[in-house]
């Protein structure tokens, strides 16, 4: 008989179904296509409406249950990248697909890349009709839709098949490529590139995305479509949004979450529910099941006590796990359960920011795990060509008077923006701060005020309100004031000199002002005006920073806009 344990089926007693094919087959467009790595049970039952074809596959002694779309009707809500790919992926699949938006200015999928002439694709922008649902037989949800939209908190409960992108390219991803998956609060981006850059670098063929770029229906789709050349490994991003909807089929080997501190609360309601998604990353892992986690944070200790010893625990600055000799520059791993004894040197880093040094040390160590046939020796080899993503800590260019130009425009948290200046000891910096800030707590904290240790022992302070940098000519002698102060200190530490800009940024100098700030300190009305103040303000050998600590809203689309137009503000000036 079958006994069912939530996502799978398990064998019992001497039940031996028997094997209709040693491949899986998926319909693409009409035409099968065989999946020869893999094996699987393919029965038809008729106890879902009609007759649904299920596909069971086979994970050592447990069989997953796949429900086959072939002919259904899937329902795509949220029209952003990974809504897109999963549309893509599900008409690939064989399934009708109805895409929904709020967004009316967005284009219908049928008028953009997609060439389906069969009527299997219809958009709905803007309003609709809400019995819609009662036809779909899955829902899937792109990660930038929120469960209270829609009535999907609802549809949930109801028992409607609701399935996150995420989700639903992991239900058809190979068996033989191996996953690993990288959350947390800040860092994550980082370290899934650096862990894609070794992997790739070592000739395994990996796909790098998730959050992170690409969504991972696509890599899904190019499984479909060349299945005998699948991915070795697949290196994951995964966000808190896209676990809200608990997966099923996402099973990585290794699992990372790297921190975590207040972030989307406006969304997440409180840290319990925060840290509680975020863990959902450690459900139906496979293979070694590592679990890479942060010593000492209390959130997630609360979160994964129910586990017990479902995984092999490997801790970020801890044994057995990772420590970084920040002086030697060298990584030390200890991980006993992996056989994992070893120095990793990390001397011949490129990347900006000390911080580099954990996320390059964490990446090693994931890919260690993920048991591909790659050791700290291979992967010393690829640490000089390392790079980071965009706008984390990414240097733009060093202008003609000398000034470094970096873009950490990534920076949407106090977190992050504190990474970012801690790893820059050796120089000074002009930081722009500034966007849409987050409550941190119900008392409204947006946190700032934790900036005050990296730019401790600085002082001379000048508050500019919008009205008086744009109404008076005393701005010139406030600033002739700070390079006097600055001048003529006989401090040794390194001087910052900040400026606001965005929604928030004469909040975010009131915090700072309030809780001690004894640096410098301007406000500017938008990035633009940041941008021209900090030109004029940095000396030869300074650094123009950008890592704001909010959010990109308030002025622009998202973050990468908001780097990209600082890059432009920047290279206008050359």
């Amino acid at each position: 008989m079958l006994a069912t344990s939530g996502r799978s089926l398990l064998l019992e007693g001497e039940f031996r179904p028997k094997i209709e094919a040693s491949i899986p087959k998926y319909d693409l467009q009409g035409q099968s296509v065989a999946f020869g790595f893999l094996r699987c049970i393919i029965m038809t039952f008729g106890t879902f409406g009609s007759k649904t074809k299920v596909i069971l596959y086979l994970r050592g002694e447990e069989l997953i249950f796949v429900l086959s779309v072939k002919n259904r009707a899937a329902m795509i809500i949220g029209l952003g990248k990974s809504g897109i790919a999963a549309a893509k992926l599900a008409l690939a699949r064989g399934a009708s697909v109805l895409a929904l938006d709020q967004n009316e200015t967005l284009k219908p999928l049928e008028q953009t890349i997609f060439n389906v002439k069969d009527g299997r694709l219809k958009t709905i922008l803007g309003c609709f009709d809400h019995e819609l649902f009662d036809e779909a037989d899955l829902i899937v949800v792109s990660h930038g839709v929120a469960l209270e939209n829609y009535c999907l908190a609802s549809l949930l409960q109801s028992g409607k098949r609701v399935i996150s992108e995420l989700d639903f390219a992991a239900e058809v991803l190979p068996q033989c490529t191996k996953v690993l998956a990288v959350t947390g609060t800040n860092g994550k981006s980082t370290v899934a590139t650096f862990a894609g850059q070794m992997l790739n670098h070592s000739n395994i063929r990996t796909f790098v995305g998730g959050n992170l770029g690409i969504p991972l229906s696509e890599a899904a789709f190019e499984c479909l479509l060349s299945p005998q050349e699948p991915y070795q490994a697949a290196v994951v991003e995964v966000s808190s949004y896209q676990l809200e909807i608990p997966n099923k089929f996402f099973s990585p080997s290794v699992s990372v979450i790297l921190n975590l501190t207040p972030d989307h609360l406006e969304r997440h309601k409180s840290m319990t529910n925060y840290s509680m998604i975020k863990c959902r990353v450690l459900s139906h892992m496979s293979g070694r099941k590592i679990a890479i986690l942060p010593m000492g944070n209390p959130y997630i200790t609360d979160a994964i006590a129910s586990h017990g010893n479902e995984y092999m625990f490997a801790w970020i600055g801890a044994y057995p796990g990772i420590k970084v000799d920040m002086e030697q520059k060298v990584a030390n791993f200890n991980v006993p359960g992996i056989g994992l004894l070893s120095q990793l040197p990390l001397n011949a880093m490129k990347a900006v920011g000390t911080h580099n040094y954990y996320n390059a040390a964490i990446a090693a160590l994931s890919v260690i795990g993920l048991d591909v046939g790659i050791d700290t020796a291979a992967i010393s080899l690829t640490i000089d060509r390392l790079k980071a993503p965009p706008h984390r800590m990414q240097i733009v260019h060093e202008d003609g008077n000398g000034v470094t130009w970096v873009d950490d425009s990534k920076a949407t948290n106090v977190e992050a923006t504190y990474a970012g200046l801690t790893g820059l000891k050796e120089k000074k910096a002009v930081v722009l701060l500034g966007g849409l800030s987050k409550m941190l707590d119900a008392q409204g904290s947006n946190g700032f005020e934790h900036l005050i240790e990296p730019l401790k022992n600085h002082r001379g302070v000048v508050t500019v309100s919008d009205s008086f940098l744009l109404q008076h000519s005393h701005f010139t002698e406030a600033v002739k004031i700070i390079f006097s102060v600055n001048h003529h200190s006989c401090l040794a530490s390194y001087i910052f000199i900040v400026i606001k800009f965005g929604s928030s940024g004469a909040l975010i100098q009131d915090t700072l002002s309030s809780h001690g700030l004894a640096i410098p300190c301007l406000q500017a009305k938008d990035l633009k005006g940041a941008v021209s103040l900090a030109k004029n303000m940095a000396k030869p050998g300074d650094v123009i920073l950008l890592s704001p600590g909010c959010a990109s809203f308030d002025e622009f689309i998202n973050f990468e806009h908001r780097g990209n137009f600082f890059q432009e503000l920047d290279l206008s000036m050359v």
